[in-house]
């Protein structure tokens, strides 16, 4: 017998159909910034115009840095030169050479400065001017920064790039910061913009950038013009200017949690790798940057109750094994290896904007390091080959004395959106024979699990 329509069910019906037909006019004529939250695909590589700021004299020398990061099968990037470069390696280059346009109109009254700092301030508007498709982001730098590409789209993939964001880092040197600004991106370590800020910054940065004659650098004249549209700094401690020179063993070995996302002044450090050069220590590094470019120096500390030993791991890069137990807060700082920015030849601590440790002058008070020496992947996980590097003829604990390798199992690391904005140290456990071979697996850490000697 056929079900009658009641009153009831009359009126149910009219409240679903009106329900449904609310929701489809207001999505219909909803703001597409607010749609595209829901409805946009995930960022890749391809969402990134990179705009690199160079000049004939140096692109020939720094072009090979470019070709580390930049593959112009899945990366936009563009060098803006002066002039077109003294030797064009033409259709070889891995990013599209760019001429800048004429700035001479423009006031510049820094004494002692470089003019060109506004040629390359002023990327930021002629980058947009190109009305490249599907940008998200314009991430700008030098031709000496090194870009960790996977690791910067996971970093920006936590932010809305319809949304105004200016995201980088200051100077690891307090004095830097405190001569240009703690809240600007400085310009070596890289810094991305949003495209939808990108856009509103180029329409108006000819007329901000008369106004900012009197700064020294072209970051300086980008953060006034930012802070004049009433956007702040949203700080990424993996972007890195590195305005330190030397040694950056301690600063490499002990990275934050943070996805390593630039590498700047590469030319003015000593090579990462010992018996390398620049080049080929940044090439070697990049073995392990294009197999688990996530974990890249991500420190993981394991302890040996039985051999008493603590062995600080920065995947793909060092370990470093201590005789004794050394405290995991102690571990996090950087050790003293490097030198300031500014020749002044020593390095104190109230200098920087980090935690910091000694490094012992003696040699064999330090613990024992071991490079990377190789590394495969396959579908069980990925093993990392380490060897020691010995400096000294130094009398060490019978644990490690005739220790030469350390293997490294891990899986690779895929942090999700919320791991990115919440992230948490791993763990790791050394199988327990060894003699001239230690073996590390690396794993996640159970709920409760702390990182520390157990007695």
């Amino acid at each position: 017998m056929p079900r009658t329509l009641t009153l009831a069910r009359f009126k149910a019906l009219l409240l679903f159909l009106s329900v449904f037909l609310n929701l489809y006019f207001l999505l219909l004529h909803a703001p597409s910034a607010l749609l595209s939250r829901y409805t946009s695909s995930p960022t890749t590589r391809r969402h990134l115009v990179f705009a690199i700021a160079s000049s004939s004299r140096s692109w020939s020398r720094r072009e090979p840095y470019l070709r580390l990061w930049c593959s112009p099968a899945s990366t936009r990037a563009f060098a803006f030169l002066d002039r077109a470069p003294i030797d064009s390696s033409g259709d070889k280059s891995v990013a599209r050479v760019v001429v800048s346009g004429d700035t001479s109109r423009f006031p510049y009254t820094f004494k002692g400065g470089l003019r060109s700092a506004i040629r390359v301030a002023r990327m930021v508007k002629e980058v947009v001017d190109r009305g490249e498709p599907d940008v998200r982001w314009f991430v700008f730098g030098d031709d000496d920064t090194v870009f960790f590409v996977e690791n910067l789209v996971r970093t920006l993939s936590k932010y809305d790039h319809d949304r105004w964001f200016y995201v980088g880092s200051n100077s690891e040197s307090y004095q830097q910061n405190v001569k240009y600004s703690f809240d600007m991106a400085f310009g070596g370590g890289g810094f991305a913009i949003s495209h939808s800020l990108a856009t509103a910054l180029a329409r108006v940065f000819d007329s901000c950038l008369m106004r900012y004659g009197h700064w020294y650098g072209s970051d300086a004249r980008v953060f006034s013009c930012v802070a004049e549209l009433g956007v702040g700094l949203t700080h990424e401690p993996g972007f890195h200017q590195v305005d330190m020179r030397g040694n950056l063993f301690g600063m490499l070995s002990a990275h934050p949690l943070s996805p390593l996302v630039s590498l700047h002044h590469v030319d003015a450090t000593d090579p990462i790798f010992p018996n390398m050069n620049n080049t080929q220590a940044l090439e070697h590094l990049f073995e392990a940057v294009n197999v688990d470019p996530a974990r890249i120096l991500q420190q993981i500390v394991c302890y040996d109750m039985s051999h008493s030993l603590t062995v600080s791991v920065a995947w793909g890069y060092a370990i470093q094994v201590y005789d004794g137990n050394e405290l995991l807060p102690d571990l996090l700082s950087m050790q003293k290896t490097f030198m300031p920015w500014r020749r002044s030849g020593s390095i104190d601590a109230s200098q920087y904007m980090f935690n910091m440790r000694d490094y012992p002058r003696d040699k064999c008070k330090r613990p024992t390091v071991f490079f990377l020496e190789s590394i495969v992947s396959s579908s069980h996980g990925i093993l990392s080959n380490y060897s020691r590097h010995n400096v000294e003829n130094c009398s060490k604990a019978n644990a490690i004395k005739n220790l030469e390798q350390i293997r490294v199992f891990s899986q690779k690391l895929k942090l999700d959106s919320d791991e990115m904005k919440a992230q948490r140290r791993q763990c790791c456990e050394i199988l327990p024979s060894f003699n001239d071979s230690m073996t590390i697996n690396i794993r996640r850490c159970r709920d409760n699990e702390l990182i520390s000697m157990n007695f």
